[in-house]
């Protein structure tokens, strides 16, 4: 069987639930999709033009240089390959077969050609942003699946990596037909050590000619069971 690449969010699908992930690559049975995060989409155009007017110089762009941080957006002539959606940076993973890949945000770097991954969010919420939540472990596997994806092509990649935050501001100012956000830069240290053997147990997943067990807290085959058994 031939295998189509499997990106960053099929890995993630194959962590939260191997059974979601076989119907999913083999038997091409979907979950339903989710909406499309517009908004977001947004923001992450805006912050890349923001970043991008100082892509390949010597200036620390201000949003930087008011946290203190002497970085520089990178210029990687690979850069625009790997942002995109369906090229990204790709692996050929010769111990498995697999081929994987993920589309990086941006990339930064530091005088001593460390490189950091750098992931945008935004969100609107009253509190203020934090990676604290279980949830948002899936954000920090994304950029440790990057940094990991980089390595494999020699980049030379720091373990800590930034996320670009914004959270929509919501007041009693007029809209004006204006989003205004308050942006916090979060560091993360990253820790890559899972992919390898996540790899490994990906492609015994898909050598199985049935679908594997369910994960016990997946919402979308418990709803097939219990509506399976009352129909």
């Amino acid at each position: 069987m031939t295998l189509p690449a499997l990106s960053r969010s099929k890995i993630d699908l194959f962590l939260n639930c191997p059974r979601c992930f076989w119907l999913d690559v083999r038997a091409k049975i979907r979950q339903p999709p989710g909406f499309p995060f517009n908004l977001n989409n947004a923001v992450d155009h805006l912050l890349k033009n923001e970043f991008d007017r100082y892509r390949g110089g010597t200036t620390v762009p201000p949003r930087l240089q008011r946290e203190g941080l002497a970085l520089i957006p990178a210029a990687h002539r690979e850069l625009p390959k790997w942002r995109h959606n369906f090229t990204g940076v790709r692996v050929e993973h010769a111990p498995t077969g697999l081929t994987v890949y993920g589309a990086i945000d941006d990339l930064w770097t530091d005088a001593r050609g460390n490189h950091y991954v750098v992931d945008y969010k935004a969100t609107a919420k009253k509190d203020e942003v934090t990676l604290d939540a279980e949830w948002q472990d899936a954000y920090k596997r994304q950029v440790e699946f990057y940094q990991w994806l980089l390595r494999q092509h020699r980049v030379k990649v720091a373990d800590r990596a930034w996320f670009v935050y914004a959270n929509g501001v919501k007041d009693e100012a007029p809209f004006d037909d204006v989003l205004r956000f308050r942006t916090k830069l979060i560091p993360y240290d990253g820790d890559a050590s899972w992919v390898e053997p996540t790899l490994r147990e990906v492609a015994d997943c898909l050598a199985m000619k049935q679908p594997p067990a369910p994960a016990p807290e997946c919402v979308f085959c418990d709803y097939v069971a219990r509506a399976s058994a009352i129909g």
